[in-house]
């Protein structure tokens, strides 16, 4: 039985992660962090997760970016395993949590689901074929009204596949308005759209001459991302310390 603490409890994130592991047999919550702490959740609820003082087996991270500083301290105090999906981390944190890595296993991950992991796995095969042809790169990226970071994790991990499988030769570009000249040759266009209830749409388009081929993913739920958190948690068990993706979890 893998106990977990869930941080960001009470988000629309956690609460689809809370109902899966209900569900699960080998899995249990044994706490919940959430400045909500009279959410009816099943498990207790605390307003920080440094005053968790439950025996658990590892952290799944769906909160807000001013959370993740909270978390980190908390690994380095407790060496416990940890999946991180919480999206839009500055530089600093994204390097506080290589550190930690050192001291404990961590999976971050822009985007939990098979989909966009195989996807992300896909580009980086097809892409530098393509660009060598002649195709320009371009990404546009769809969620709903509330998400906060632009352009989202998961844009910016299909650009760095591709980007990488490249040499990092390509420049990203979101924005075009005060530019009047033709598009750059090594660039990657990353577009964002916000509105309704959008769960997460992304399209990669190679446009070529006469041609275009475009590759897309569609969530239609959050569950997708849910059990990707729940199998990286167990992914995790047993591991030796250092840093994790989604692609060592599909392998």
């Amino acid at each position: 039985m893998v106990k977990v603490i869930l941080n960001g409890a009470s988000g629309a994130m956690g609460k689809v992660v809370a109902d899966l592991v209900a569900a699960d047999e080998n899995m249990e919550i044994v706490a919940g962090v959430d400045l909500n702490t009279d959410a009816k959740l099943g498990f207790p609820v605390f307003d920080d997760i440094r005053k968790i003082d439950i025996k658990a087996d590892a952290v799944i991270d769906f909160a807000s970016v001013k959370a993740v500083d909270n978390l980190l301290g908390f690994i380095e105090q407790k060496k416990i395993p940890a999946v991180i999906c919480t999206t839009g981390l500055s530089e600093a944190q994204i390097d506080r949590i290589n550190e930690l890595s050192s001291v404990s296993p961590i999976l971050r991950s822009a985007n939990m689901s098979l989909g966009i992991n195989i996807l992300s796995k896909v580009l980086a095969e097809v892409a530098p074929t393509l660009k060598k042809a002649g195709f320009d790169i371009e990404i546009v990226e769809a969620h709903h009204r509330r998400k906060l970071d632009a352009p989202s994790g998961t844009a910016l991990l299909l650009a760095d596949s591709i980007n990488s499988s490249m040499d990092e030769k390509l420049d990203y570009t979101y924005d075009r308005s005060d530019r009047h000249e033709q598009r750059r040759e090594n660039e990657i266009g990353i577009s964002s759209v916000r509105g309704g209830t959008i769960v997460g749409d992304h399209d990669v388009i190679f446009a070529g001459e006469d041609e275009v081929i475009s590759f897309n993913h569609r969530a239609y739920s959050r569950k997708i991302f849910a059990n990707g958190a729940i199998a990286a948690a167990k992914f995790l068990m047993g591991k030796s310390n250092g840093l994790y993706d989604m692609s060592d979890v599909i392998k």
